[in-house]
C-alpha cells in the first residue's frame, strides 16, 4: 500500500506541513526572497515543479510547490473541493507560510485555481502565471460552443462524474494515470528518457489513499456547479476583472485545454496580460520545457 511518505522526495529543498483554511498541507520549499507559490495540476502533484523550485530559488525567490487539497502529502477531506475552498486553501497557505502576498503560478487545474484565487483574493496575488488552464468561465463558455473542439477534448473528464470511477484512476499501479500523461503531453516530451520517471512518480502518488478520489471530486464539482446556485455565484464573481498583471503560457499541442480555448482568457484581466504560446509544447509545460518556462517566471515576477 503506497502511503504519504512516497512523495516526501529528497532533493535541494525542504520538506514541511502548515496548517490552512481548516486542513493540513505539506510544502516543500527552497531559497529566501519573496515567496513564489507553485500549484501543480492533475493528474500530478507537488514533483510538478521539481526542476523549477531550485531555479527560482537560485534567483532570489522564497520558491514553495504545495500538494492541494487531496493530493500527495496534504489531508484528504470527502469534501471542499469547490472552486471557493480551492482558493482559501491557497490564501491560507500564504498567510501560513508568514506572507501577505505571493506570485502564483499553476498548472493545468491548478492555473485554474490560480485564476480562481486572484479572482476572490486579488491583494494577496501580486502576479499570476498560469499554464495550460483557460479562465474558468472561457473553459466554460468554450463547453457550451465548441462542441468539435473542447467538448470533444473532455469528453474523458464526463466519466469522472460516475460514482466511484476512482477506482478505474488507481487500479493497475494507476496506469489511467499514465494514459493521460501520454495523451495530453507534447510528443517529444512523452518519447524522452525522463518520461517514464515522471510518470511512474505521479502513477504512485495517485494511488496514495483517497487522493484519486479526491482528484475526482474537484472535477464532479466544477461539472455540478454548472447547473446549481452556488455555480451561479461562483460565476458572478468570476467575472470581475482581475487586477492581477497576468502571463498566460499555453503549448500549441495542448490537447487537454485547447489553444483556442484558452486564449479568449484575456477578456477577464483589466491588468497588465500577455499570451505566450508555446510552439510544440502540450498540457505539461512545466515538465517539457522547463528552462524556458522558469526564464518566463522570472522575466514576469521581476
Amino acid at each position: 500500500m503506497t502511503d504519504d511518505a512516497s512523495v516526501l522526495i529528497e532533493g535541494p529543498w525542504t520538506h514541511r506541513f502548515v496548517g490552512a483554511n481548516g486542513s493540513r498541507f505539506h510544502v516543500v520549499e527552497a531559497g529566501t526572497g519573496p515567496l513564489v507559490l507553485f500549484l501543480h495540476g492533475f493528474p500530478e502533484f507537488w514533483w510538478a515543479w521539481h526542476r523549477i523550485l531550485p531555479m527560482v530559488a537560485d534567483a532570489g525567490f522564497r520558491a514553495v510547490a504545495m500538494d492541494l487539497r487531496g493530493y500527495g502529502a496534504s489531508d484528504k477531506p470527502p469534501r471542499g473541493y469547490d472552486g471557493y475552498t480551492l482558493a482559501a486553501d491557497v490564501a491560507g497557505t500564504i498567510r501560513a507560510l508568514g506572507e501577505r502576498s505571493a506570485i502564483l503560478v499553476g498548472a493545468g487545474a491548478g492555473g485554474m485555481i490560480g485564476w480562481t484565487t486572484a479572482a476572490f483574493h486579488p491583494q494577496m496575488v501580486t502576479r499570476l502565471i498560469v499554464m495550460g488552464a483557460a479562465h474558468p468561465l472561457r473553459l466554460r463558455a468554450a463547453l457550451f460552443s465548441d462542441p468539435r473542439g473542447q467538448v470533444a477534448a473532455a469528453t474523458h473528464t464526463l466519466k469522472y462524474q460516475l460514482p466511484r470511477y476512482e477506482h478505474v484512476l488507481a487500479r493497475d499501479n494507476g496506469a489511467e494515470v499514465g494514459n493521460l500523461l501520454r495523451r495530453w503531453g507534447g510528443r517529444e516530451w512523452v518519447n524522452s528518457a525522463d518520461f517514464a520517471d515522471y510518470e511512474a512518480r505521479c502513477r504512485e502518488a495517485i494511488t496514495i489513499p483517497q487522493a484519486a478520489f479526491c482528484a475526482m471530486e474537484g472535477y464532479r464539482w466544477a461539472f455540478r456547479a454548472g447547473v446549481r446556485l452556488h455555480g451561479y455565484r461562483f460565476v458572478k464573481m468570476m467575472q470581475k476583472p482581475l487586477i492581477t498583471p497576468t502571463l498566460q503560457l499555453h503549448g500549441t499541442q495542448d490537447q487537454a485545454i485547447l489553444p483556442r480555448t484558452a486564449q479568449g482568457s484575456s477578456r477577464y484581466v483589466k491588468s497588465s496580460y500577455e499570451w505566450l504560446p508555446l510552439r510544440g509544447v502540450g498540457h505539461f509545460p512545466h515538465q517539457e520545457v522547463p528552462e524556458l518556462v522558469t526564464s518566463e517566471i522570472l522575466r514576469w515576477a521581476k
